[in-house]
């Protein structure tokens, strides 16, 4: 487990055996040692409807912004 979170909130990730882009909401904290639990809690879209779930920070990659040509 890391003691400090690999990605910020906000940022857009994906799981490493694929799916949704999602994007990282908060990083999971210990109640008692308000220490980084090793998850995140993101959200994505499928279809309209809004979903969350909870991801180890081992099975998520950074999803690289695409370059935008002129």
């Amino acid at each position: 487990m890391s003691t400090q979170p690999q990605y910020a909130v906000g940022i857009i990730v994906k799981l490493k055996s694929g799916g949704p882009e999602m994007t990282i909401q908060k990083a999971n904290k210990d109640v008692m040692t308000h220490e980084f639990t090793g998850s995140y809690k993101c959200q994505w879209f499928a279809g309209k409807k809004l979903e969350d779930g909870i991801f180890p920070e081992d099975s998520l990659e950074l999803v690289k912004p695409e370059a935008k040509g002129v």
